[in-house]
């Protein structure tokens, strides 16, 4: 059996105020080509499909047109989660019927799911589709309160399948998380951390033949070659500007896993990081001068209206500075940004109350905070 690993797609997404759907349909027809060229027998979508709950029209409008061509032309199953990005609620609507065109959309948990079975010369391949899930509601839908934290959720929720069925056969989890070891970049929404970290133990996913994660924008492994993100399908910051993103081909044997490959994805404009001198920019322009461009002027002068000089040549300058001033600030500012990151919401609050007070917040009230940020999280993902 073969299939197609992708996620990330965040349709909709706005960079920079510059919307990035053209952008999008350009890098999602090549996708297109791969499918027809490769001719999988799944694909599947880890999450993120949408940038926010409540999607542009234009971005609705792409997703059906890239689902119809896959399912009604193409005659391929699709496999898709809702990741922290998307509203369960508008994902989910439609999912049963679907399911009968083989769109796979498994958009909340429910915690009695059954695995979507496709077969091959060898028999039978089970894919396990966990769509992102707070804590709080795998908690409740368990009835188990001591789930607290993303590692305890999905400990809870593997060791489940584990007592269903028979892992150590072809089992593929596909799923929307942070875990552990992985590399970030601006561009990830930070992770609930309501209880603790937002990592998981990616030593979690040892009985599966194949895990098909989703939410870091970097193509990489993590663990072992079968436990996996494929990437974001365009980079949507500059920290993600020296990544090649890609698709992951996927193909299984009697055994499990014995071909994984990447098919890169080439965008309609790169984006780029450049450093240079003012006049030199202007006199002696750059290659793909409408990329988008994060251009680091290495003059310490005065300069008159760099930008819009620039852009005449360089119309999607995103963001111009200074290098020196940069590196300088960078280097201040790098502790504390790092410090404040690894804080969950809680802990931001309680440091906020302390500094505001003069005394740390009473443990009473900390479970309180606890409760409404929780309820505040679960409003944004479902409004």
């Amino acid at each position: 059996m073969k299939f197609i690993h992708t996620a990330d797609w965040h349709l909709g997404k706005i960079v920079n105020n510059i919307h990035m759907t053209e952008e999008q349909a350009y890098v999602l027809e090549q996708f297109l080509d791969i499918v027809r060229r490769e001719e999988p027998d799944a694909i599947i979508i880890a999450g993120d499909l949408y940038d926010r709950a409540i999607p542009p029209k234009e971005a609705v409008e792409l997703l059906n047109r890239i689902f119809t061509t896959i399912i009604t032309e193409l005659h391929i199953p699709i496999l898709a989660i809702s990741g922290n990005h998307d509203s369960p609620d508008r994902l989910e609507f439609g999912s049963d019927l679907f399911r009968k065109q083989h769109l796979y959309l498994e958009a909340k948990f429910k915690g009695n799911s059954s695995p979507v079975v496709l077969h091959d010369a060898h028999g039978p391949v089970y894919f396990h589709l966990v769509p992102y899930t707070e804590p709080a509601e795998v908690r409740s839908v368990f009835e188990d309160d001591s789930i607290q934290s993303h590692q305890q959720a999905l400990e809870a929720i593997i060791e489940k399948m584990n007592r269903k069925y028979d892992l150590s056969e072809r089992h593929i989890f596909i799923g929307h998380a942070f875990l552990a070891g992985g590399m970030e970049t601006e561009s990830e929404e930070r992770l609930s951390m309501i209880g603790g970290t937002p990592y998981v133990d990616a030593r979690l996913f040892e009985p599966f033949s194949y895990v098909a994660m989703g939410h870091l924008h970097q193509p990489q492994r993590i663990h072992r070659k079968t436990i996996r993100y494929s990437g974001s399908i365009l980079k949507y910051s500059f920290s993600e500007s020296n990544q090649q993103k890609s698709i992951t081909i996927v193909e299984l044997d009697q055994e499990g896993v014995c071909q994984i490959n990447r098919i890169p994805l080439i965008p309609k404009h790169d984006m780029r990081i450049v450093e240079g001198y003012f006049h030199a920019l202007l006199e002696d322009p750059l290659e793909n001068k409408e990329d988008f461009l994060h251009i680091q002027l290495l003059d310490e002068g005065q300069i008159i209206d760099p930008m819009n000089k620039l852009r005449k040549i360089y119309p999607n300058i995103l963001r111009l500075e200074r290098k020196v001033q940069t590196s300088r600030n960078s280097l201040l500012d790098l502790p504390k940004i790092r410090e404040k990151q690894s804080r969950s919401h809680t802990e931001l609050f309680a440091s906020f109350y302390e500094e505001i007070k003069g005394v740390p917040i009473p443990e009473s009230s900390m479970k309180h905070i606890d409760k409404v940020v929780a309820t505040i999280i679960d409003k944004e993902r479902r409004s």
